[in-house]
């Protein structure tokens, strides 16, 4: 009798030990291996870092230069550097970027009389918004803002004359940038720039005119996350 007591006594204990043990692991949620409330690669946070590219696309020359065209196609190189903020929403980053860029994106033509007419823009910058959906450790974006810039025209003789202009404009595009460590980061961009057109007054031999630029830039980068 005392042996089936001591039975039934050591299974009772069990079962209230393995009760004990399910209510405590109802009590609290196992973490999940597939989800996580942040995202696996944090954005937030400013940075800094430089770029450079090659850019193609048009110079509208009016009126028209002797034995040229009003639309003239444009090439060159572009390096500068950007700065920016990021604000990871986890799945979706928005944030805002500056750039400035010295370029050399023009075209030469050469008038009747053998001189040498060549319009460019010197440098540009942007000013634009960001939106990205980072998958792990990459984000594809868009993006999209304001441009600005400086424009020469110059006319060889053999004395070389000179005009510049400001010009104002829009951008807009699309890159991929990719997290290389929690700081360091490589992105691939293209941008479409529209300077506009601005008046170059006074140029020996082409007279008054107006200069538009626009074209499109490929450009690479590495930014620095602070």
């Amino acid at each position: 009798m005392r042996l089936s007591l001591l039975a039934l006594s050591t299974l009772l204990l069990a079962s209230a030990n393995a009760q004990a043990a399910d209510l405590n692991s109802w009590g609290s949620t196992p973490a999940s291996p597939i989800y996580s409330p942040t995202s696996v690669a944090q954005w937030t946070g400013f940075y800094a870092g430089v770029s450079g590219g090659y850019a193609w696309g048009t110079t509208v020359n009016t009126p028209v230069l002797a034995g040229g065209a009003t639309d003239n196609n444009a090439s060159g190189w572009t390096l500068g550097g950007q700065a920016g903020y990021n604000m990871d929403m986890g799945g979706f980053v928005l944030g805002g970027e500056a750039d400035l860029q010295w370029a050399n994106i023009g075209y030469t033509h050469t008038l009747p009389g053998g001189e040498k007419f060549e319009a460019k823009t010197d440098f540009f910058g942007t000013l634009r918004a960001r939106a990205g959906v980072p998958i792990g450790q990459v984000m594809p974006y868009a993006t999209l803002g304001v441009a600005y810039g400086r424009g020469s025209a110059t006319v060889d003789t053999g004395i070389t004359s000179t005009k510049t202009a400001n010009h104002f404009g829009w951008t807009a595009g699309v890159g991929l940038e990719a997290q290389a460590t929690a700081n360091l980061s490589f992105k691939a961009e293209y941008l479409y720039v529209d300077l506009g057109a601005q008046p170059y007054n006074g140029l020996p031999t082409v007279g008054n005119r107006d200069i538009g630029q626009r074209f499109s830039v490929v450009r690479a980068g590495l930014n620095y996350k602070f």
